[in-house]
């Protein structure tokens, strides 16, 4: 990402006044990595990380990984494992069973996996999210972090959530209502809504390492 399209990010996030202090409070800055993403892998990944810090996750991850001599599983190679192989590294019962309906689903619909780059937003999310334990954040996170997306609002992310509620004191007590609130002023984000998000985060970790 060049200088000027990181300037236009900043710019137009500023508009609102609490994002604008919550940049100025962070060290980050947008950009976006080269693409090196294998899907696959990064979905496991993603069903590893659900409900799990992340230095856990990473961990459980890290290890499934050296399980392949690749450190880029195929679909079969995961369905050729025995499950309390898959336990052994960290994984829960139940998170085997959604690798391996990952695994499944992959060979069975590898042709529309392999052009999922061509798909709007929320034409992935409906693909992924028929697989029984990938649900629309574990889909966001590919999104935001695989496939780069940059106009993502992962509300149920619960530093997101958390963060919003914080910064912009939003005291409605129906979860509904505070959802409407939410969506409402990550409107005025769009269409740079990862980018807003990847400052919340940036923005919570900082607090909560000042805590430490």
């Amino acid at each position: 990402m060049d200088i000027e399209t990181q300037e236009k990010i900043l710019l137009h996030l500023s508009k609102d006044r609490i994002m604008a202090k919550v940049i100025a409070q962070t060290d980050y800055m947008p950009y976006v990595k080269p693409m090196q993403t294998h899907l696959f892998t990064d979905l496991v990944g993603s069903i590893i990380s659900q409900q799990l810090s992340v230095k856990v996750a990473d961990t459980i991850y890290k290890r499934f990984l050296e399980l392949f001599e690749s450190r880029k599983p195929e679909p079969q190679q995961i369905l050729d494992l025995e499950e309390q192989t898959l336990q052994k590294v960290g994984l829960s019962k139940q998170k085997v069973k959604y690798v391996k309906n990952l695994a499944e689903f992959a060979i069975q619909r590898h042709a529309e996996l392999a052009q999922i780059e061509q798909y709007q937003d929320e034409e992935i999310i409906e693909l992924l999210t028929q697989i029984k334990g990938v649900g629309r954040w574990t889909v966001e996170m590919i999104l935001i972090f695989s496939l780069q997306r940059p106009d993502v609002f992962p509300i149920d992310d619960l530093g997101i959530y958390q963060s919003m509620i914080e910064l912009y004191e939003v005291g409605e007590p129906n979860v509904k209502e505070k959802r409407k609130q939410l969506h409402e002023i990550a409107k005025v984000w769009q269409p740079y809504r990862t980018w807003a998000c990847r400052y919340l985060w940036a923005w919570r970790d900082k607090k909560g390492k000042a805590k430490d």
